[in-house]
C-alpha cells in the first residue's frame, strides 16, 4: 500500500507540475499578445495624431467703424487742348509764353502766309471776270428773248444765250465760294484763345516753319488749360462704391498744403466696375479761383461713407489667394474651413476684412497651399495670438 501510495503522489505531482507549466507558458503567451496589441494600438494612434495638421491661429482684430475711405487722385486742368495752325506759312510773331494768362479771343500768334495772300488776289480777280461775263450774258440774253418776240432771231439762238447766263452766274458763284475759302484760310494767319485759361507749353518760335497741310503730322503751336476748375477722376474700390453717390462731398488733401483741405463734389461716376481692378471710376470737381491747385498735382482723396462699415484686421499672412477668389482659413470643431472674405484697406502687414469673418474666428496664420476644407487640424496653443 505504502508503494503504491507514492507511486500516486508522484503522479499527482507531475499532473500538478505539468499543469503549473502548461498555465505558465500560456500565460506568458497571452502577456505577449497583450504586449503586441498595445503597442499596435499605441503606434496607429501615434501615426493618427501625428497626421493631423498642427497650425498657429490668430484672432481678426476689431477695427474702428470706417467713416471714410481716402484714395489717391491727379488733379486735370477742366479744359485742356491743343492749339494748332489751320493754314501754312512762317510764324511771324507769337504773343504769350507759358505761365500767361489769356482770355477767349486774345491773339496768341500771326502767321506770315504769302501765298494764301496771292492765291486771295488771284481768287477775286477771276471773281470780277466771271462777273464781269456774267453781265454780258445777261445782257445778250434779254437782247436775244426781246428780238424773239418779233421773230427776228431763232428760238434755238434764245435758248443758247440763256444756257450761257446760267453757265455765266455758276462760275460767279464758284469763284465767290473760292474767294470765300481763300479769305477764311487768310483769317487763321492770326491764332486766337480759344477759352480763358493759361498757356501751359510753347512749341514754337519765330521763323517756324507752320504746315497745316492733311498729309503731314499735326504740329501744335501751344497748349492750353483752364484750371479755375480742375477735376480728378478717382478709382473707388468695389467694398467702397456706396461712397460714390453723385453730389456727395469730397475733401481733398495735398501735402503741400499741409493740415488744409479743400472741397470737392462727385459730380459723375461710370456706374460700372472694372472687372480688370475691380474699382468704379469716379470723377470729382474741385472750385480753384485762386488758382492755387495746379493739374498734375497728387491730392488725396476723402469720401465719406454713407452708412458705418464694421471692419476687423487679420495678418496678411493669413490670406489664400484661390482662382475662386481671396479666401482664409479658419479652424471649427476641429477641422479647417475656407472662408470667403472681402478687404478693405491694405496696410502692409495687416489688411482691413470688410466681410466674411468676425473676432470670434480662429484664423490659420501662414496655411499651406495645399490647404481645404475639412483637413483636420490641431492647434498650436503655445503660438496662438
Amino acid at each position: 500500500m505504502t508503494s503504491q501510495t507514492g507511486q500516486r503522489l508522484r503522479h499527482r505531482l507531475t499532473v500538478v507540475l505539468a499543469a503549473a507549466a502548461v498555465f505558465a507558458l500560456a500565460s506568458q503567451i497571452y502577456s505577449g499578445i497583450r504586449t503586441r496589441v498595445e503597442a499596435g494600438a499605441k503606434l496607429q494612434q501615434t501615426t493618427e495624431q501625428s497626421a493631423v495638421l498642427t497650425v498657429d491661429v490668430t484672432h481678426p482684430q476689431g477695427g474702428a467703424p470706417t467713416q471714410e475711405v481716402v484714395l489717391p487722385g491727379s488733379t486735370q486742368a477742366f479744359v485742356d487742348s491743343p492749339i494748332y495752325a489751320r493754314t501754312s506759312g512762317y510764324l511771324k510773331r507769337w504773343y504769350f509764353d507759358i505761365g500767361a494768362r489769356v482770355k477767349q479771343g486774345d491773339l496768341l500768334a500771326e502767321i506770315d502766309t504769302p501765298e494764301i495772300d496771292q492765291q486771295l488776289r488771284q481768287g477775286r480777280a477771276d471773281l470780277e471776270t466771271a462777273k464781269a461775263n456774267q453781265d454780258l450774258a445777261q445782257t445778250t440774253a434779254d437782247r436775244w428773248q426781246f428780238l424773239l418776240t418779233s421773230g427776228s432771231v431763232s428760238k434755238q439762238e434764245t435758248d443758247q444765250a440763256v444756257s450761257n447766263l446760267r453757265a455765266q452766274k455758276a462760275a460767279v458763284e464758284a469763284n465767290s465760294a473760292n474767294v470765300h475759302r481763300l479769305e477764311d484760310l487768310q483769317s487763321f494767319e492770326k491764332v486766337y484763345a480759344p477759352f480763358d485759361g493759361v498757356i501751359t507749353v510753347r512749341s514754337t518760335d519765330i521763323g517756324a516753319l507752320i504746315n497745316a497741310g492733311a498729309g503731314t503730322p499735326a504740329q501744335e503751336l501751344f497748349h492750353m488749360a483752364s484750371i479755375a476748375k480742375l477735376r480728378l477722376f478717382v478709382a473707388v474700390p468695389e467694398v467702397y462704391s456706396r461712397a460714390a453717390q453723385n453730389g456727395a462731398t469730397a475733401s481733398l488733401t495735398l501735402d503741400e498744403f499741409p493740415g488744409e483741405k479743400f472741397t470737392g463734389t462727385l459730380v459723375r461716376n461710370s456706374n460700372s466696375i472694372d472687372p480688370a481692378s475691380r474699382t468704379l471710376n469716379t470723377e470729382v470737381d474741385v472750385d480753384n479761383p485762386t488758382e492755387r491747385l495746379l493739374p498734375g498735382a497728387y491730392v488725396s482723396v476723402h469720401l465719406k461713407l454713407p452708412e458705418v462699415v464694421r471692419s476687423v484686421t487679420i495678418p496678411a499672412n493669413a490670406l489664400l489667394f484661390r482662382s475662386e477668389g481671396l479666401r482664409v482659413g479658419v479652424v471649427r470643431n476641429g477641422q479647417s474651413v475656407l472662408v470667403p472674405i472681402a478687404i478693405g484697406r491694405d496696410f502692409g502687414s495687416t489688411v482691413e476684412v470688410v466681410s466674411g469673418l468676425n473676432r470670434s474666428e480662429s484664423v490659420i496664420l501662414n496655411p499651406t497651399d495645399s490647404l481645404i476644407s475639412g483637413t483636420p487640424v490641431h492647434v498650436n496653443q503655445a503660438k496662438t495670438q
